[in-house]
């Protein structure tokens, strides 16, 4: 299932946000559209790096490990 392979992803991400004062979790995923909706907190929610972070690490890792997602996206 698409929902359990993005969590599994999630955590693995999470210690590495948690160790810059952040967080992050999961709000949503369109399935069909293949967009998964994070929310950032802490730290993270007002980082000016927070993007970068986003496309290009959390982004790049649920894309590898979950081919059937197309984005990520904070709301």
């Amino acid at each position: 299932m698409v929902r359990d392979k993005v969590v599994k992803v999630l955590e693995k991400i999470r210690p590495y946000i948690q160790s810059d004062g952040g967080d992050i979790s999961l709000v949503d995923i369109d399935e069909q559209a293949g967009i998964v909706k994070v929310a950032l907190h802490g730290a993270c929610g007002t980082c000016p790096s927070s993007t970068a972070t986003l496309k290009g690490g959390v982004e790049r890792m649920i894309r590898a490990e979950v081919p059937e997602i197309k984005e990520v996206v904070a709301v």
